[in-house]
């Protein structure tokens, strides 16, 4: 058969064989429809109705051109196992090679499920909260994020990042397969629910003033909330407690966080305290920078340890 032939039937058949509607709507998942009828639902072998070259022009160049780089082996990551034992590799994409800032994954600490062992995050932990995301390029909490019921055992959309971590982190409605075992019922991993919603002034609700973060001035209100992602980087850190080890990875309040690294030694916390909080009429130490250009905190050094007036998690203390 004449090459130039085979190759345009081949691209008749990429082109009419497995049309957009086989994907499940609103995400990139395959569907048993995959092939038009179903024919191709299934099937392991992609090439067999899709050309590597002629896929994905219309998403752009670079997610083109890593396609083709990792070939077929990429398929399932995004778009499901079509029916088969296909395993979804995130990381073979998403690295800090080919997609180094989706998510920016650098540091040694990282949610790994595992309390004090440092691993590096696999595929399967990746789709443990990551279950069906639809990868556009836009956040989306109830599409991005893995569907967990509340404590009402109702799968509930989130409103806000933090309401989905607090599936986990709980006293008594934690998720199957996810179960954070033999901890005092004070540790912030457990703590954090009643800790967030009741107690400390960093969490819910937004503006309402009807909490009040006792130890600083009589009737001081925060006017935001203060998601978990803002100080904790989930995907890799060089930070203890999952501590942002950069503005970047978090401080969503902050209008231009970039240039401001974070470092955490022997519980001085300042470098972090002091993206957000800087006295206006400072005392103390607080003109001292803290190392990162930042000053306005009133204890800051390798000395000091903020954790002797402020703990922040437990569900016996509020504020300080």
């Amino acid at each position: 058969m004449n090459k130039f032939y085979l190759g345009g039937l081949l691209s008749l058949l990429f082109l009419f064989a497995c049309p957009v509607y086989a994907l499940e709507e609103g995400t990139l998942f395959l569907t048993p429809t995959h092939g038009d009828d179903g024919t191709a639902w299934g099937q392991k072998q992609c090439d067999g109705c899709h050309l590597i070259n002629r896929i994905h022009q219309q998403r752009g160049r670079s997610i083109q051109t890593i396609v083709r780089r990792k070939s077929y082996e990429s398929c399932a990551g995004c778009h499901g196992s079509n029916g088969t034992d296909l395993k979804k590799l995130c990381l073979l994409c998403h690295n800090g090679q080919d997609l180094p800032i989706s998510p920016t994954m650098t540091g040694t600490e990282n949610h790994n499920f595992t309390v004090g062992q440092v691993n590096g995050l696999s595929d399967e932990q990746c789709i443990s909260c990551h279950k069906s995301s639809n990868m556009n390029g836009q956040f989306e909490l109830n599409i991005d994020l893995t569907a967990f019921p509340n404590a009402s055992e109702r799968d509930e959309e989130y409103v806000r990042i933090t309401d989905f971590c607090l599936r986990c982190h709980n006293l008594d409605h934690q998720q199957a397969g996810f179960e954070i075992l033999n901890k005092n019922f004070r540790d912030p991993l457990i703590a954090m629910e009643k800790n967030y919603n009741f107690l400390d002034m960093h969490g819910y609700p937004k503006g309402s003033g009807q909490r009040t973060y006792f130890g600083l001035v009589p009737n001081y209100r925060y006017a935001s909330v203060v998601e978990c992602t803002d100080c904790h980087a989930m995907h890799g850190t060089h930070n203890p407690k999952l501590i942002i080890d950069s503005a970047s990875k978090g401080a969503t309040q902050l209008a231009d966080p970039t240039n401001y690294s974070v470092k955490v030694i022997n519980g001085d916390y300042s470098q972090l305290c002091v993206l957000c909080h800087r006295m206006q009429n400072p005392v103390e130490d607080a003109r001292l920078d803290t190392g990162n250009g930042l000053s306005g905190v009133h204890l800051t050094g390798a000395d000091e340890d903020c954790r002797q007036c402020h703990t922040h998690g437990r569900a016996v203390q509020v504020g300080l």
